[in-house]
């Protein structure tokens, strides 16, 4: 089957048993965004425990393509960690 095709219908199953993706993703956050303070581009991290936990129940529940660099990615594209460097304009206005 094609990978693409089974995250789409595991997606559902995890909105059908949680109620939504939402609820079931920012478990891994406890529901909270983080707040990351690096000064440099090169100290952001490719994954952190966050994203190799997401990862490995993702991994359990059969996703495929869901290593712990591209949860991390994942987490920052949706807003679930603030990666901006402190001098990046964007990082206050997303810490207020």
């Amino acid at each position: 089957m094609n990978s693409a095709i089974l995250n789409a219908q595991l997606f559902l199953d995890i909105q059908k048993e949680f109620g939504s993706f939402d609820k079931y993703i920012w478990q891994f956050t406890n529901g909270e965004i983080i707040q990351n303070a690096y000064k440099d581009i090169s100290d952001i991290p490719a994954n952190t425990p966050e994203s190799n936990a997401m990862s490995k129940y993702l991994k359990k529940r059969g996703f495929k393509f869901v290593g712990t660099t591209i949860c991390y990615a994942f987490m920052q594209a949706v807003g679930m960690v603030n990666d901006h460097v402190v001098s990046c304009f964007r990082y206050r206005e997303l810490s207020e």
